[in-house]
């Protein structure tokens, strides 16, 4: 398969994980962000707006 072409899977992956990404944002500038990190190679945060929660160690 040429790899200028994209499967409708393909596709359909994609926008699963726009509709991931996007789930969690309050508005269009942190949508923005996590797009451009994801871009950028960056790994996000799990969520940029609370505490990690405190685990139990044991």
């Amino acid at each position: 398969m040429d790899a200028e072409y994209m499967t409708d899977k393909q596709f359909k992956t994609i926008f699963e994980m726009f509709d991931m990404i996007l789930d969690g944002c309050k508005d269009l500038d942190e949508a923005k962000e996590k797009v451009r990190r994801l871009i950028d190679g960056q790994a996000p945060s799990e969520r940029m707006d609370t505490k990690p929660e405190n685990k139990e160690i044991i």
